[in-house]
C-alpha cells in the first residue's frame, strides 16, 4: 500500500509518501519558523495563509521525491485534528479534493496517533503493549498502547504543555521562537554543578503541571538583577526540572503496569537532555526505549501516512465527510 500523507495541524506544511506503513519514500516539510519568530509564537491566521501558498508545491515535491505519480497512490490521509482549525482546514480540504478528483480513497487521521506511531517508521519490531510519552508544544500525555487501534490515556497536562513552557521561559529571557531549541542549545553552555535548582512539580497520579515551574523561573528573574550573567545555568536548571518530571512519570507508569517497552514521541522528544537521560535510566532499569528519528519528532506527514495505512488497512475505503476538530478527547483511564 502506498499512502500520501498530508499534515497541516499547526505551522508546518508537510506531505509524505509512505509504503506499507514503514518505508518512507519521501517526507517534505516546509516550516514557518521565520514567519512567526518575530511575533514570539504562532499567529494562526498567518499559518493558514502560508499553508494555502505551499500545500500544492509541497505535495508535488513529495510525489516527485518518491518517484511516484498520483495514480500510484492507494490512499490519501490528512490530519483531521487536533490542531489550529484554520491550518487543519487547508490540508484536510486539499487532500479531500485531491482524493475526490482522482478517485482515490481518503481518510482523516488523528495527529496524536501519528506521533505515537512515529517510532514504527524506524522500521523496528516493537512488541506491544508499550507506554508512550507524547510531549510537544501543545500536548504532554501518557498513553498505554495495547494495539495499533487501541490507545488508553493515563495522564495528561493540567495546564501548560512541556513545549509550551519551554517557549514561555525563552520569551521571558528575551529569546526567540521556538524556545525549546534555543534552551536546549544554551543549556549545553552551563557550568557543570552550577545549574539553578527549581522545585519539581509532581502532581498526584500520572498527570503533569508545568505552570508553577514556569512561574518559578519568572520569580527567579525578578529577584536576581544579575540573572543575565548566568542564563545558561538558569535554562539548564529549568530544562533539568522538566526532564526529571517527564521521566519520573514515564518510568513510574511503566513499573506500575509492569511493562518493559516505552517510547517518547513528539517535538520535545528531540531534546538532547531528555534523550540522553531517558537512555541512561532505561539501560539502568532494563527498559526497552524507542525514540523516533529526530526528523520525525516534530510535525510531519510520514507519521500521518504511516498510521493511516495501519489503521485503515482492512477497512472499505470511502470519502470522509467529517470535519476537522481542534481538540480530541481520549477516554481517560482513572488514575492508578
Amino acid at each position: 500500500m502506498i499512502v500520501l500523507g498530508i499534515e497541516t495541524s499547526c505551522d508546518e506544511t508537510a506531505a509524505a509518501v509512505v509504503k506499507d506503513g514503514r518505508q518512507i519514500l519521501s517526507n517534505v516539510v516546509s516550516t514557518q519558523i521565520d514567519i512567526h519568530k518575530k511575533y514570539g509564537g504562532i499567529v494562526p491566521e498567518l499559518a493558514a495563509r502560508n499553508h494555502i501558498e505551499n500545500i500544492s508545491l509541497v505535495t508535488k515535491e513529495a510525489l516527485n521525491e518518491a518517484k511516484v505519480d498520483i495514480s500510484d497512490i492507494d490512499l490519501i490521509a490528512a490530519t483531521q485534528g487536533p490542531g489550529l482549525v484554520g491550518s487543519l482546514l487547508i490540508g484536510f480540504s486539499f487532500a479531500k479534493a485531491l482524493a475526490f478528483s482522482n478517485q482515490i480513497p481518503f481518510v482523516g487521521t488523528n495527529h496524536l496517533l501519528g506521533h505515537i506511531y512515529s517510532i514504527f517508521l524506524n522500521d523496528e519490531n516493537i512488541d506491544m503493549p508499550f507506554i508512550s510519552l507524547l510531549v510537544s508544544g501543545g500536548h504532554t500525555s501518557l498513553f498505554y498502547v495495547s494495539s495499533f487501534d487501541k490507545y488508553e490515556l493515563i495522564g495528561q497536562t493540567m495546564d501548560d504543555a512541556a513545549g509550551e513552557a519551554f517557549d514561555k521561559v525563552a520569551k521571558m529571557l528575551g529569546f526567540g521562537y521556538p524556545g525549546g531549541i534555543i534552551i536546549d542549545e544554551l543549556s549545553k553552555k552551563s557550568k557543570e554543578g552550577k545549574e539553578v535548582f527549581f522545585t519539581r512539580p509532581y502532581p498526584k497520579s500520572f498527570d503533569f503541571s508545568f505552570s508553577g515551574l514556569k512561574t518559578s523561573v519568572l520569580r527567579y528573574i525578578e529577584q536576581n538583577r544579575d540573572y543575565k550573567n548566568h542564563i545558561p545555568e538558569i535554562v539548564s536548571g529549568f530544562q533539568n526540572a522538566v526532564v526529571d518530571v517527564l521521566l519520573n512519570k514515564l518510568f513510574k507508569l511503566a513499573e506500575t503496569k509492569n511493562i518493559k517497552n516505552i517510547s517518547i514521541v513528539g517535538g520535545v522528544s528531540a531534546n538532547s537532555k531528555l534523550r540522553e537521560k531517558a537512555k541512561k535510566i532505561s539501560k539502568e532499569k532494563g527498559f526497552n526505549l524507542y525514540l523516533p528519528q529526530k526528523s520525525l519528532c516534530g510535525d510531519n506527514a510520514a507519521m500521518i501516512g504511516g498510521v493511516a495505512s495501519v489503521l485503515h488497512k482492512n477497512e472499505p475505503f470511502a470519502l470522509n465527510n467529517e470535519d476537522v476538530f481542534s481538540r480530541f478527547k481520549f477516554k481517560k483511564t482513572p488514575n492508578l
